[in-house]
């Protein structure tokens, strides 16, 4: 064994009885897995419906996508029906994850923009409930903007069942503010999200949309391709989040060293142990030369 992750899960069932493996009350940056509870506000208060959003807007608002074309194309429209170019998302440029799309912009002298950015989808909808409430838009990202103080950061604590107001956040890569919480109260925020209309809103596009939630391989993509009834949605340094949406299950877990590929291995084994099918495989280990060298595997 070359490598050991311990993962810790905090499960949260409809009639809020709780439950888990590891320490489900460590404390957590919930990172991208925190990002349909920040698209609350994009339908909460009618800017979904005043713009006239699509479910693939509303999918892309809690995405980390790849950068690929068709990610591009639905932000790029998106910004022209608020009137925005793409300079106006403050999330920075990044080339695209999805490597022949990076590999499409270098072969055409095509420097990324902000709209490439995995998190831009979820900065358009930000831009959305400024252009609807006539906030200026700029500076969104701090964390005493109106859209964030006002909107998301009390959606989050409503959701999650937290008090932040004593807390200083970090700055996620996108540069937005993160909220520290323990385990417990991110997967709570998810089960929250399944009992309102607006979140089973927001989770009926990412089931409808999965390819524009992640992209071409991703993870979160393929369990919401191969099952039913269950969203999902990664977060960097190892956290994952995920609901049942019909039954209100719902459940956060968190790889203490970060581990994206523990994170995987333990949401594919904790959904099967709860009960649902995912007709998802890790598959192997494979090096550059195609040979299968290894294999990742949970030990509960």
């Amino acid at each position: 064994m070359e490598s050991h992750h311990e993962v810790d899960v905090a499960i949260i069932g409809a009639d809020g009885h709780r439950s888990g493996f590891g320490k489900p009350q460590r404390w957590t940056l919930a990172r991208s897995s925190m990002k349909p509870i920040q698209a609350f506000p994009l339908v909460a208060t009618g800017a979904a419906d005043a713009f006239d959003l699509e479910q693939r807007h509303l999918a892309l608002s809690c995405a980390s996508h790849n950068g690929e074309p068709w990610h591009v194309d639905t932000v790029t429209t998106w910004l022209h029906r608020l009137g925005f170019g793409a300079d106006t998302l403050e999330c920075g440029a990044h080339l695209p994850l999805h490597e022949a799309s990076t590999h499409a912009l270098v072969h055409d002298e095509i420097a990324p923009d902000p709209r490439h950015n995995n998190c831009s989808g979820k900065h358009a909808g930000f831009l959305t409930v400024c252009r609807h409430l006539g906030i200026n838009p700029a500076g969104y990202l701090h964390p005493e903007h109106p859209v964030q103080a006002h909107h998301v950061t009390k959606a989050t604590e409503a959701a999650c069942g937290v008090d932040l107001s004593d807390q200083v956040p970090v700055v996620d890569g996108c540069g937005i503010p993160v909220w520290s919480m323990p385990l417990a109260n991110l997967a709570q925020g998810w089960a929250t999200l399944a009992t309102t209309d607006e979140g089973r809103r927001l989770f009926a596009a990412m089931q409808a949309e999965p390819f524009l939630v992640a992209g071409t391989g991703r993870m979160c993509t393929r369990i919401m391709e191969a099952s039913s009834g269950l969203v999902v949605k990664t977060g960097a340094e190892g956290v994952f989040s995920g609901a049942h949406v019909e039954s209100g299950l719902a459940w956060s877990l968190k790889a203490r060293d970060g581990a994206t590929r523990a994170a995987e291995a333990a949401v594919l084994w904790l959904m099967r142990d709860l009960g649902f099918a995912v007709d998802v495989e890790l598959g192997p280990v494979r090096n550059h030369a195609g040979l299968d060298v290894g294999a990742v595997r949970v030990v509960a």
